[in-house]
């Protein structure tokens, strides 16, 4: 059984299954596959050690362990989210640093948020949309087409508005217009970019790959750019009755980042290396709730497919 077919059963059987029994099937996936040694568990310990050098041998594999359970925990609770109530949902999330964003968008101000694969973004969304005001994102497009329409109707029915990624169909156009109409957080996944369009930035003094989209969408549309990171909590006493579980997620937005007096392309880049420098920060004190399975720094990646990609960027026209 191929992932695909995993995912459009787990989409018709976890629903109906008591709450904890979803957490405990879970997370004896995540202890087993860490167990196993996959692919996966391997690259995040790889990423791990490069932004915290300091977890090596035992420390850096009791890491990688919790950063599974954290990643399985993440499905599980996707899973569950159309069955949970306002409350619910009210009760595991927790905002730092909000307030000038909310009132932004008050003000009739889209802001754009970065995020790095972190804790649980679908309910971080779920929430905004239930206390502040709609979200605009864009998912990637996905094989078979069943399960990327799950995911759509999935995320739109928590409250987001979802743009399609495929090349070639002015996604960024389209999120441009879209935030305006009505005034949107626009929160985009950006931790990881192998196309032509990826930017080269540091991280804890690593190159790694990035997506530019978020500056360049709050540049592009004059709107506030934030840095964005979620991470998991354990919630005790009247909140975890109220949620239905012993664990909620933190939301942690910083900003406006500033836009520098440079050019457009010179603006961008110093944007995306400030809410990088900022993820990393958040990412070195909570690393067990970066979910990055993949490779992402670019000592890690083909030479040959990113020299092609440049190429392709450069007789595009196109910045690489």
């Amino acid at each position: 059984m191929n992932s695909g077919s995993l995912f459009l059963l787990a989409w018709r059987v976890v629903p109906k299954l008591p709450a904890g029994l979803v957490r405990w099937i879970f997370d004896l996936v995540a202890v087993v596959a860490h167990a196993a040694r996959i692919g996966g568990v391997k690259q995040l310990e790889l990423n791990l050690s490069r932004l915290r050098p300091d977890l090596q041998g035992r420390a850096l594999r009791r890491m990688s362990r919790r950063g599974m359970r954290s990643y399985m925990r993440y499905y599980a609770e996707s899973f569950q989210l159309p069955a949970m109530s306002p409350e619910q949902i009210s009760a595991r999330v927790r905002a730092v640093g909000i307030a000038s964003m909310v009132e932004r968008i008050r003000s009739g101000q889209p802001t754009v948020g970065a995020l790095t694969h972190s804790g649980n973004w679908d309910l971080a969304g779920a929430w905004f949309v239930q206390q502040h005001a709609p979200v605009l994102t864009v998912a990637e497009t996905l094989e078979p087409e069943q399960l990327f329409r799950l995911f759509v109707d999935f995320r739109e029915g928590l409250g987001l508005r979802i743009v399609p990624f495929a090349k070639g169909t002015g996604v960024f156009r389209r999120l441009l217009t879209g935030m305006r109409k009505p005034v949107s957080f626009v929160p985009l996944l950006a931790d990881r970019d192998l196309s032509r369009d990826g930017l080269e930035v540091d991280a804890a003094g690593h190159p790694f790959r990035v997506a530019p989209g978020p500056a360049a969408l709050a540049v592009a549309g004059k709107a506030a750019l934030y840095s964005v990171h979620i991470r998991y909590e354990r919630l005790y006493a009247d909140r975890k009755r109220r949620a239905g579980s012993p664990w909620g997620i933190v939301i942690d937005f910083q900003g406006p980042i500033e836009v520098p007096d440079l050019q457009q392309a010179e603006a961008v880049a110093a944007m995306t290396q400030r809410w990088v420098d900022l993820q990393v920060a958040m990412i070195q004190q909570y690393p067990q709730d970066w979910h990055m399975l993949q490779k992402v720094f670019t000592a890690d990646l083909d030479p040959d497919r990113l020299a092609r990609a440049t190429s392709s960027a450069v007789e595009d026209g196109e910045p690489a």
